[in-house]
């Protein structure tokens, strides 16, 4: 139970930083908001794992966990946030959601290859849902925002409309699927049979990874002067999110050691329905709304929980026919 409220905690974390990110990326860049929150975590995590006596256990970790740990970070933090961060300056956080999804099918492919896990009914119709449910943002004339966005008053007292740009954003949003795709299955390999302090230990290592990571692109030429010009008001949205994304990361490693994925995975999926809400309540004026999007989130949402929830649990809470039963436990390869 304790695994589920943290998870639960987590989702509700996530949605307030990516609300928080979203409203920054409005006049600031990608490169600057990463520079803010990703460095963040390294002293967040490094004093909850001091005080709870976490640090020991890193001495303790094979080389092999520390690399995937390493490499989660990396591919998480840095390549998957940034492909995020530049889909939801495209297009919003909202249209962003129901694609990111498809990061599930990364990891349930990854989890049949490597972990043994097997393809059932209801994660095919749970692949169909993820894959339906973009689809339904999707509106001709690539840029039509809804009529509630479009009556959004603008400081000036006009009416101010966000025009999403589909192209750029479905392609980082999938780029983004593939980096959060990966990255359960390398701390899932890391921490599984582990103790609770150990999660801190691993979020210590992907933060330092991915910390590690950024200082090398902000060597290249230019960054560095980019990121300083970073406006105040912009800095202070990116450092909220960094909070919360760390929050929200450390909550997220206890509960996937607490509890089973098939638990985690689809109570943290409820992130969407709470990003919602919190978009319009605080960027009203930055994304795309309506009928079309909340069903596009439904439908993904409902997908998300198909390929996460195991068949047991279904035949465990729900009173099936036979039939329903026998293709319920059809099982792939």
């Amino acid at each position: 139970m304790l695994g589920g409220f943290l998870a639960l905690l987590s989702a509700a974390t996530f949605a307030l930083e990516t609300v928080a990110t979203r409203r920054g990326v409005v006049t600031a860049s990608v490169v600057q908001a990463l520079a803010v929150n990703v460095p963040l975590g390294v002293p967040i995590f490094f004093l909850f794992a001091a005080g709870f006596g976490a640090l020991g256990i890193i001495a303790a970790f094979p080389a092999e966990t520390i690399v995937s740990l390493a490499a989660a970070g990396v591919l998480h933090f840095i390549w998957g946030r940034y492909c995020n961060y530049r889909a939801a300056k495209a297009m919003g956080a909202i249209l962003v959601a129901p694609v990111q999804q498809s990061s599930l099918l990364v990891t349930l492919a990854l989890a049949i290859w490597i972990l043994g896990e097997r393809l059932t009914a209801l994660r095919i119709v749970g692949i169909v849902c993820v894959v339906l449910g973009p689809a339904l943002t999707y509106e001709r004339g690539h840029g039509r925002a809804s009529a509630a966005t479009a009556a959004a008053p603008t400081k000036g007292g006009g009416r101010g409309m966000f025009q999403p740009n589909y192209a750029e954003g479905y392609l980082f949003a999938l780029l983004s699927a593939s980096g959060y795709g990966v990255s359960p299955v390398l701390v899932r390999l890391a921490l599984e049979h582990r103790q609770l302090q150990a999660s801190l230990a691993a979020g210590l290592i992907s933060y330092s990874a991915a910390a590690l990571a950024l200082a090398l692109i902000l060597l290249l030429p230019g960054q560095w002067r980019h990121v300083r010009s970073l406006h105040p008001g912009a800095a202070k949205l990116f450092a909220i999110s960094g909070v919360c994304v760390c929050f929200a990361q450390m909550l997220r490693y206890m509960a996937f050691v607490l509890a089973p994925v098939s638990v985690v995975t689809p109570i943290q999926r409820l992130s969407l329905v709470f990003r919602l809400y919190l978009s319009r309540l605080v960027n009203p004026q930055h994304e795309v709304f309506g009928g079309r999007i909340v069903a596009a989130t439904a439908v993904s949402l409902f997908g998300a929980l198909a390929l996460s929830v195991s068949t047991e649990i279904v035949q465990a809470v729900l009173l099936l026919p036979d039939w329903a039963k026998v293709a319920l436990n059809w099982r792939w390869p």
